[in-house]
């Protein structure tokens, strides 16, 4: 069984042509590293938004994933969703039932190439998820990031350690972007 991919938007009114863009490059994208990267392609939800909508999103997929109501865990995931949106161009978070939210600032993205290179980079991380332990490290740093249980310092180590591996896999196949749009990982 293959994965469902869609790709929408959210709160990114007049952006037809760059959402016909967007899906054509994502599900070329998502063959690609399927092929390429270890682990399975769980379903992927692509979300072209603004850095506010960003902000807004990554807080909620945060909270979802934590399963947390808590006030102070709500403020916590917004402020850390705002200072993230400013730092990032995107973000894969893994949800509770299993598939992945791609998050996408579009005004971030000035060509495909560009874009190309995000949406790879984030379709790898989404399939170290699908790796033995993988959600269930995120979904405890989460806990302890949003100061609902704190986790081990053993562990906020080597989930440290861990996510630098994960993001130096993710950067070495950029080059799978030159499959998809030539010249995209120059």
């Amino acid at each position: 069984m293959s994965a469902k991919i869609t790709v929408s938007a959210h709160k990114l009114p007049g952006y037809g042509p760059t959402m016909r863009t967007a899906k054509r490059l994502t599900e070329q994208a998502v063959r690609i590293v399927g092929r390429a990267v270890s682990g399975r392609m769980p379903d992927v939800e692509v979300t072209l938004t603004t850095e506010r909508g960003m902000a807004e999103l990554s807080a909620a997929a945060d909270l979802a994933l934590a399963g947390s109501t808590d006030r102070r865990a709500q403020r916590r995931a917004v402020d850390e969703g705002k200072r993230l949106a400013r730092t990032v161009m995107a973000r894969a978070v893994p949800c509770p039932d299993g598939s992945v939210l791609v998050l996408v600032i579009a005004d971030k993205h000035r060509t495909e190439a560009e874009f190309a290179v995000t949406v790879v980079h984030e379709l790898v991380h989404a399939m170290q998820f699908s790796r033995k332990g993988v959600i269930e490290r995120v979904v405890r740093d989460t806990r302890d990031r949003l100061g609902i249980e704190r986790q081990s310092r053993r562990d906020a180590r080597d989930h440290l350690y861990l996510l630098q591996q994960e993001e130096r896999e993710a950067r070495g196949c950029h080059h799978l972007a030159n499959q998809i749009v030539p010249a995209a990982a120059a």
